[in-house]
């Protein structure tokens, strides 16, 4: 069998099966804009199925058809040119898709979320008619005829995601990676012409290399400065992807990551812009970027398990998230925390009243509200409890009683607000998640005056000789004094568990009795993919 004829065989696999599984499928690119970068049939349909009344405000829908084309083009337009809006403008795929774009006197939503209740029937009717599309080798460029990408990934209309395969038999994940290096670029550098599908944020939003052992992705491209990211299950506590005896190793991502229910979570429940500042050590002048975040492959599983325990189980339980430097905690435990607080049970009630983060990363608090802003603006309420102005217990006090979704406090403040959170639970049967995040620590204070109380004297020796107590000691300590709240579910966020830790937070492991993290994204992984350093390689002796 010939290498183009793997690839077109592995690429009719991938279509075929996501045309069995809710997916609108072409089998080529015919009615696909090249110019504009969109599928125009699936943009009027989606508006036609969901927004007819808004529809008929700038499209007349009895008119003569050549009126009625111009409407649409000028339709067109306006979308085009929300997509193609900046960023910080609420321009690009991602803002369009969750907050829509006007024209004249209409106002247009272009996806539809899943709900976290069913109580709107008009939401959930909107949903079911979010119109997923595969299109196969779709000629992208206005300027360069004959170059296409194997497959393109459509949300009612709106490119989100391009695929370019490559069969283990013929080439590697490396040379789809130099393929979007070099001739996937957002300006063609021959002709000096954009390339719409491949913007920066403006159609497609991640592109993936997908071969038959691996999957790697990036969400920006950038020539020779591209920069992909694994997107792999690891195996045995590495990198890669266990081998799959029925098939490609990498089937997970179109079984999985592309089963319609998820990929549409990714899109509009994952998905941030995010701006950075950092100080360049040269000029010593502060550098702005903006970036596009996917989850990586362990990120979405760890939230996903999570959610999906809490949702069946509720309240009271306790989480063990192993998670190694180089992980991306931090928007880890944002997804985690945005999820938990937006969670209702089958019967439509929230699972958690409010979600508490204790952490002492001064970053967090601001990356959360932006994300919430991102995700969902009904749930951006997010509280520091800083203190200015009157206590941090009375501050945390009112943003409990309010029902706040998610409260950010320190790990100074962590002692009151553990014992407070059990005694409002007790008193008005509220239900609260707890996230420690392990980042920083502190010897001082009420946190290392809680934690003295239940320490063995060897610990204690080592607190005192220098040891930092973190939000893993505190949550240990709480639950060493106390029985389980049946109201408040705890989450440990740490690289390495502690052995009190994996005690108190672990669940039973395969011999029934040994505890094991819930999750787990090992140091070893890490390594391998590229987000560490392996200290034993890179140490350099003392001369």
């Amino acid at each position: 069998m010939s290498g183009a004829h793997r690839e077109v065989t592995f690429e009719t696999e991938i279509a075929e099966y996501l045309a069995a599984h809710g997916w609108r499928y072409s089998p080529d690119d015919t009615g696909y804009d090249k110019d504009l970068a969109l599928l125009p049939a699936d943009v009027v349909g989606w508006l036609e199925d969901t927004q007819p009344d808004q529809l008929a405000k700038v499209v007349t829908p009895d008119g003569p058809e050549l009126k009625r084309q111009k409407d649409t083009e000028r339709l067109l337009a306006a979308l085009t040119k929300q997509l193609d809006a900046p960023l910080d403008a609420g321009g690009g795929t991602l803002n369009v898709l969750r907050k829509g774009f006007r024209h004249i006197s209409a106002q247009f939503r272009m996806a539809q979320a899943r709900p976290s209740e069913s109580m709107n029937p008009t939401t959930m009717d909107w949903y079911g008619k979010n119109r997923l599309r595969v299109m196969r080798q779709v000629h992208y460029s206005p300027t360069r005829p004959n170059r296409s990408i194997d497959l393109v990934l459509f949300l009612n209309g709106l490119p989100v995601a391009t695929i370019e395969l490559k069969t283990d038999f013929t080439q590697s994940v490396t040379d789809g990676q130099v393929q979007y290096a070099t001739s996937r670029q957002p300006t063609d550098p021959g002709r000096d012409r954009r390339e719409p599908l491949l913007s920066f944020g403006a159609r497609a939003v991640v592109f993936f290399v997908v071969t038959n052992t691996v999957v790697s992705m990036t969400t920006k491209l950038d020539g020779h400065n591209t920069t992909f990211l694994p997107f792999n299950r690891g195996y045995q506590d590495g990198a890669g992807n266990p081998p799959d005896p029925h098939g490609s190793d990498t089937s997970y991502f179109w079984r999985e990551i592309l089963q319609r229910d998820l990929f549409l979570t990714i899109l509009l429940k994952y998905m941030l812009v995010k701006k950075d500042e950092r100080i360049d050590p040269v000029s010593g002048q502060v550098k702005k970027s903006t970036s596009i975040r996917f989850p990586r492959y362990h990120q979405l599983d760890a939230v996903e398990r999570i959610v999906a325990d809490a949702h069946a189980r509720g309240p009271g339980q306790r989480y063990l998230v192993e998670h190694s430097a180089g992980s991306g905690k931090t928007d880890t435990i944002v997804w985690t925390a945005y999820r938990l607080a937006a969670l209702h049970d089958a019967g439509n009630t929230k699972v958690f009243d409010s979600v508490v983060v204790v952490t002492d990363r001064t970053v967090l608090d601001d990356q959360m509200s932006r994300a919430m802003q991102q995700l969902d603006h009904k749930l951006s309420q997010v509280v520091a409890i800083t203190g200015e102005g009157e206590s941090k217990s009375r501050e945390f006090a009112a943003a409990l009683a309010a029902r706040t979704p998610i409260i950010i406090v320190t790990i100074q403040t962590a002692p009151f607000a553990f014992e407070y959170l059990r005694t409002e639970a007790a008193r008005h049967g509220g239900t609260f998640a707890v996230i420690a995040d392990e980042a920083h620590s502190s010897q001082t204070g009420n946190a290392a005056a809680k934690l003295r109380q239940v320490l063995s004297p060897a610990e204690l020796a080592d607190l005192e000789d220098g040891g930092e107590v973190d939000a893993e000691d505190l949550l240990a300590a709480d639950m060493h004094q106390r029985a389980t709240s049946p109201n408040i579910s705890y989450l440990a966020f740490t690289a390495t568990p502690k052995a009190k830790t994996l005690e108190l937070f672990g669940r039973p492991g395969i011999d029934g009795v040994t505890p094991v993290s819930f999750h787990k994204y090992s140091m070893r992984q890490a390594i391998q993919e590229g987000f560490i350093l392996d200290v034993l390689t890179n140490y350099t002796p003392y001369r």
